[in-house]
């Protein structure tokens, strides 16, 4: 079976063991919580859209490894084509949820452990990459949702891994055993982890040989033993457990952190693929890094054609969608978006074939696409705010529309134009809310400032990619400079 059924996808999540907390207790069954609930709907998305047929060849590929069809969360970028379809599917999922989907870093972190555990074999001898393949097609051929890793806590920022007061503050090996290691720390601002089969840690920055017991990667089922996750406060979650689908402004889809504890996690040594090889760490997170820089030009986008939507719906409601700063606005809103995927098709089509077989994309481009992200979703929802008016974040619940004696008041008093009811002018409001401030937020403007590094690791990244020598000496001779 390569291609599972949204439901089966559901079904197959029932049957996890995973541990999960919130609000000081065991949540017993994730899939049917409330607030929950709905990053599993966004997940589901996934798998829906590559059962229909309009959409088989942005969200479905067919494996050189298997032969089968998979799903793309699933592929190995084949060509900078593949590269580009990634961008568009994933603007596509964000169209259709309006909230992070959550398989996006899973594919990345595939694309960047392909090439690295080939490096690494390559000077080494090691067998990285055949377990790194197995693990693969196993995927592959179950059609699994796989979480990628990175994020440590970090503790004191000015101190390296091996340095801090805490050992356990980034995640590493605590004992080494004939048939595996033993893991303990931590991984934070884990989206979609509680909605995965399995995941693939990463060590979260470039290491020194002191480090080295910090620079290990791997994959393990989500549900391992000595696995737990505390799921993350977000702006307006209990809303979802009011019954009250209008206020949540999203009902049907979200997203989920979690700060994730790896417990003294025993991993087999088919399932490892770093070891101690601080001198790959840095080339893994780079690698990953660039990978989901690019994503952030697709389901960012996806969602923001949501959002771009939702404040023309409000303008209509409210009686100005003629009025020119609406429409400049909106326009200027498009301009924003549209520029965040041309980046994120830019560094796809400008992508190279790396000497294991894969493709990654173009680095420069890449970081210059999400460092415009930390920028131009925030104007976006500047202006849709703007747009949609104060009433998006003072507006009565959905309990007092619905009221007998207050209903009819709300309903009165918080009407537009006269063809459109109060309810639908309230429901594209909360919606806008969501996006902007609510529990979309971590899938939009919060998430696009931090999500695949801050923006100063994509300045970094442009300082080292950017190439000023050779612009120098083009400088120099047009200028006709000689020293």
């Amino acid at each position: 079976m390569a291609l599972m059924t949204g439901e089966q996808y559901v079904e197959s999540m029932k049957k996890m063991n995973l541990q999960v907390y919130m609000f000081g207790k065991k949540i017993e069954c994730p899939a049917e919580d409330p607030i929950l609930r709905p990053s599993m709907n966004s997940v589901k998305m996934t798998y829906d859209l590559a059962q229909m047929p309009e959409y088989q060849d942005l969200m479905t590929v067919v494996s050189p490894y298997t032969g089968e069809r998979i799903n793309r969360f699933t592929h190995i970028h084949q060509s900078t084509q593949d590269l580009m379809n990634k961008v568009k599917m994933q603007r596509l999922c964000g169209q259709k949820t309006a909230a992070c989907f959550q398989r996006c870093v899973g594919m990345d972190s595939f694309n960047a452990e392909f090439s690295v555990t080939y490096d690494t074999d390559k000077k080494y001898g090691t067998h990285y990459h055949e377990n790194f393949m197995n693990f693969l097609k196993y995927v592959q051929e179950r059609d699994l949702t796989v979480d990628g890793a990175m994020t440590d806590p970090k503790g004191d920022r000015g101190l390296a891994p091996h340095a801090q007061q805490d050992p356990d503050l980034y995640l590493h090996v605590v004992e080494r055993r004939a048939d595996g290691i033993v893991v303990r720390g931590a991984k934070a601002h884990q989206t979609g982890f509680i909605n995965s089969h399995e995941v693939i840690v990463m060590p979260t920055i470039s290491m020194g040989e002191d480090d080295k017991d910090y620079a290990v990667s791997f994959a393990c089922p989500t549900d391992a033993k000595g696995i737990f996750m505390i799921v993350g406060r977000q702006s307006c979650d209990t809303r979802k457990m009011e019954g009250a689908p209008m206020d949540t402004g999203n009902p049907t889809f979200g997203g989920t952190e979690a700060l994730v504890i790896f417990d003294n996690v025993f991993i087999p040594n088919d399932r490892i693929f770093m070891d101690g090889e601080y001198e790959f760490a840095g080339s893994l997170v780079e690698r990953f890094a660039g990978y989901h820089r690019q994503s952030y030009g697709g389901c960012k986008v996806g969602v923001g054609d949501v959002l771009i939507g939702a404040a023309a719906v409000a303008a209509d409601y409210n009686g100005c969608p003629k009025a020119s700063h609406v429409k400049d606005k909106i326009i200027e809103m498009q301009h924003l978006n549209e520029t965040l995927f041309a980046c994120g098709i830019a560094c796809s089509a400008l992508g190279t074939q790396t000497e294991s077989g894969n493709f990654i994309i173009n680095l420069l481009l890449a970081n210059v696409c999400k460092q415009n992200v930390t920028r131009f979703p925030y104007e976006i929802v500047r202006l849709a705010e703007d747009i949609a008016g104060g009433l998006m974040v003072t507006a009565p619940s959905e309990k007092d529309l619905k009221d007998p004696k207050l209903g009819p008041y709300v309903d009165k008093y918080l009407r537009g134009v006269g063809v459109v009811s109060t309810e639908n002018r309230l429901k594209i409001l909360r919606l806008i809310e969501n996006l902007s401030l609510g529990t979309a937020a971590v899938g939009y403007r919060t998430e696009s400032m931090h999500g695949a590094g801050s923006p100063q690791a994509q300045r970094i990244m442009i300082s080292r990619q950017g190439n000023l020598g050779m612009k120098k000496k083009l400088a120099k001779a047009i200028a006709h400079i000689e020293e």
